[in-house]
């Protein structure tokens, strides 16, 4: 999408003088380290003077209010912002030691918060300085989410939370997590759901790892033995965390979607060098697999088309997008482009796509595989792709609701 806009080339200038003066060239394309690491600690002292700098200017939350430390720019603006981070190959460190507090936390208390819950915990998300965890699963309560049974009780000044978690990504290090418990067990179970906000730093909580098949994992078992929640600690109304829940879930479905560029570190490899690096080229230069050239090509094809799609819907929203059930559609989309091009890679690589670790490997083929693992986890977190088709059923074609009631 071309910017005719010249208030949008003015603003592009200022950003190229901007990273020029501030992001460390050394960093460049090393957004990778972001992606793979479940913490970024005092080893990468240079990826957090970085990330200090962005959150300082407002641009690594760039399109949320000035006025509690965001960068209060439009989405045209915060798209050439992200366009110009990915031509240096920069990226967003506050994406991981912010949590969850800028891709769904942040934008739901800006959205149900009081000013007093804005003014504590907005800021400190715009400059990275909490890692926020969010609890909704349960061990009974997964894609049925309605069925939770973690309870709060109101003692005085204060909630009393008993219950457990699982699936907590990143509690092990967050400093606060936003929980939905129940608080009213007659009502129907939808009707008696609240959302808390809490400080993981308290006796009352414990977190347990999860090892998963790719190697690093985020995920944890969260217990919740008499924690104690500040009675003004919970977002939206009593027993309207329902509301809440879903609203902040269709902002995780947002960041989902491919549409927060900008983040990754510049441009990965293009897949049709990897392929030609791997496979070599005929005699006319193509491809020397007729039929992996066929399935690139559809590949290619769904990737640019689902690229598009993201910068006609931020264009048609006339630079003022909303979170909206269509993430829905553009979050199964990018799940489904990102494990074609696992699946493509890996098939690519031949044996070198499956070490594990030793030197035979490069770091890209060791990447490569870990990459095919954890993609497959995409499909199912932030809402499984199926949930994803009911939500679009239900919400977009008008189709009967036939699968909850309560």
């Amino acid at each position: 999408m071309a910017d005719a806009q010249p208030e949008i080339e003015e603003f592009r200038t200022e950003v190229r003088a901007w990273l020029a003066e501030n992001f460390p060239p050394s960093l460049k394309g090393r957004g990778a380290v972001i992606a793979g690491a479940e913490t970024i600690g005092p080893e990468h002292s240079e990826i957090l003077a970085w990330g200090k700098r962005l959150g300082a200017k407002g641009w690594a939350t760039p399109t949320w209010p000035a006025e509690y430390g965001g960068g209060g720019l439009s989405q045209h603006q915060a798209l050439a912002l992200n366009q110009e981070l990915d031509r240096v190959g920069a990226f967003n460190p506050l994406i991981l030691t912010a949590g969850m507090g800028i891709t769904m936390v942040g934008p739901t208390i800006l959205e149900y918060g009081t000013e007093d819950q804005k003014r504590r915990h907005i800021p400190p998300i715009c400059r990275g300085e909490v890692f926020w965890a969010l609890g909704y699963s349960e061990p009974n309560a997964g894609s049925d989410l309605a069925s939770l049974s973690m309870k709060a009780e109101l003692n005085g000044d204060h909630w009393v939370v008993n219950g457990q978690k699982t699936w907590t990504s990143g509690a092990d290090h967050a400093q606060w997590i936003g929980v939905l418990v129940r608080t009213d067990f007659d009502a129907p179970k939808r009707a008696g759901i609240s959302f808390l906000i809490l400080d993981m730093n308290q006796p009352g909580i414990e977190t347990r790892p999860i090892e998963l098949i790719g190697g690093a994992s985020p995920f944890c078992e969260t217990f919740f033995n008499g924690a104690r929640a500040e009675k003004n600690d919970m977002l939206g109304e009593l027993n309207d965390g329902w509301t809440v829940g879903k609203r902040l879930l269709q902002h995780e479905r947002q960041s989902q979607t491919g549409a927060m560029t900008g983040m990754g570190g510049g441009k990965r490899k293009s897949l049709k060098n990897v392929a030609k690096e791997y496979i070599g080229v005929d005699s006319d230069g193509r491809l020397a697999d007729s039929d992996l050239r066929s399935r690139l090509a559809a590949h290619m094809m769904d990737a640019k088309a689902h690229s598009l799609t993201i910068e006609r819907v931020i264009a048609e929203a006339r630079g003022n997008a909303k979170v909206s059930a269509a993430a829905s559609i553009l979050k199964n989309a990018a799940s489904s482009v990102q494990q074609q091009r696992a699946e493509l890679t890996i098939e690519i690589m031949g044996h070198k796509g499956l070490g594990w670790e030793g030197e035979d490997f490069s770091q890209e083929e060791l990447a490569a595989v870990r990459m095919w693992l954890t993609g497959k986890a995409m499909s199912i977190y932030g809402g499984s792709f199926e949930i994803q088709n009911n939500i679009i059923a239900k919400n977009i074609l008008g189709l009967p609701e036939t699968t909850q009631r309560g």
